[in-house]
């Protein structure tokens, strides 16, 4: 099996998540700057087998778009036309920072290991991962 791969994609930053390769457990990655994302992508594709990438789909909490959307979706369209044999696709990131920070906070890190902006990406984007892994799995249940 191959890894699937998420993305809390940011104007400055954007977190990274990754699956094992059984696909049984996501673990964070890395942050990296969003500038640099494309690049970073393509060559770790190019060491671990992906399956998918899931990416975070930024809606307000009313279920309408935010002001990130139009930078996530031209970045999916440029994947899409760059690197059409991994699909990419959207999930609903909604409140994945809230949950980020509350993490943070459950596991005792002190406040200022909790304003780490960068660690806050990843963790969000380890939370888009386990949830589309137990949305994905309840669909399979069905």
């Amino acid at each position: 099996m191959a890894r699937i791969l998420a993305i809390d994609y940011g104007k400055k930053r954007t977190g990274l998540a990754v699956t094992d390769p059984l696909q049984i457990i996501a673990g964070g990655l890395a942050t990296v700057s969003t500038s640099e994302l494309f690049d970073y992508l393509k060559k770790y594709i190019q060491s671990e087998p992906v399956e998918r990438i899931v990416i975070g789909e930024p809606l307000q909490p009313n279920g309408k778009p935010s002001e990130n959307l139009q930078r996530v979706k031209a970045f999916v369209n440029r994947w899409r036309k760059a690197v059409p044999e991994i699909p990419i696709e959207f999930y609903d990131e909604r409140f994945t920072s809230v949950l980020a920070h509350q993490a943070m906070i459950d596991s005792g890190l002190k406040k200022k290991a909790r304003a780490d902006k960068a660690l806050v990406d990843e963790i969000s984007a380890t939370i888009i991962l386990q949830d589309y892994m137990r949305f994905t799995q309840f669909r399979k249940e069905k």
